[in-house]
C-alpha cells in the first residue's frame, strides 16, 4: 500500500502537515482541533491535532494538565526535564511525554508539543494503555513528519 499523502491543516502561513502512519485515518475537524487521527489499535484512543496561539501557560502548565486529565498528581520543572524526550522534526523539536495512570481503568497519554512563531501545536494520544503502548512507535514517527510547507 502507498503512503498516504500528506495533510494539510488549511491554515494559510500557519499551515501545518504531516504523513499518516500506515493503517491510521484521519478527520478534519473545526475550532482549536484542527484533526482527529485514529492508528489501527482496537481499544479506546484518540489522537488530536491542535494549534493555540502563544505559549499557552507553558511547556510544565502544559505537562501537569495533562497528567491531571488522567488522574496523576502534578510535577516540578526537575521532574518534567526528566520525563522530556526529544523528537526531532522539520517544523522544529517537539517535546515528547509518556504519562500511564494509575489503578483501575488505567489511562495512557503521550503528547508532542512543538512551539513555532508564537503557537504551540499539540499533538496529543490519550486511550486505554493497551492501544497507547501499541501506538506509541507510529505515533513519534508521525511527530518526525510534520513541517511547515511554507518552509518555516
Amino acid at each position: 500500500m502507498p503512503a498516504m499523502p500528506p495533510s494539510h491543516v488549511p491554515a494559510g502561513a500557519d499551515a501545518i502537515a504531516w504523513e499518516l502512519p500506515k493503517g491510521w485515518t484521519e478527520v478534519r475537524a473545526g475550532g482549536m482541533r484542527l484533526a482527529t487521527l485514529k492508528p489501527p489499535a482496537s481499544g479506546k484512543i484518540d489522537v488530536s491535532v491542535i494549534m493555540i496561539p502563544g505559549a499557552a501557560g507553558g511547556e510544565l502548565a502544559n505537562v501537569n494538565r495533562w497528567r491531571g486529565q488522567i488522574g496523576l498528581q502534578p510535577i516540578d520543572e526537575a521532574a518534567r526535564l526528566q520525563m522530556r524526550k526529544e523528537v526531532k522534526s522539520k517544523a522544529g523539536a517537539v517535546s515528547l511525554y509518556d504519562f500511564a495512570g494509575e489503578g483501575a481503568g488505567k489511562q495512557r497519554m503521550v503528547a508532542g508539543l512543538l512551539f513555532v512563531d508564537g503557537r504551540s501545536w499539540f499533538v496529543k494520544m490519550v486511550g486505554d494503555d493497551e492501544p497507547v503502548v501499541a501506538s506509541r512507535t507510529d505515533f513519534a514517527k508521525l511527530l518526525e513528519t510534520l513541517h511547515f510547507p511554507s518552509g518555516k
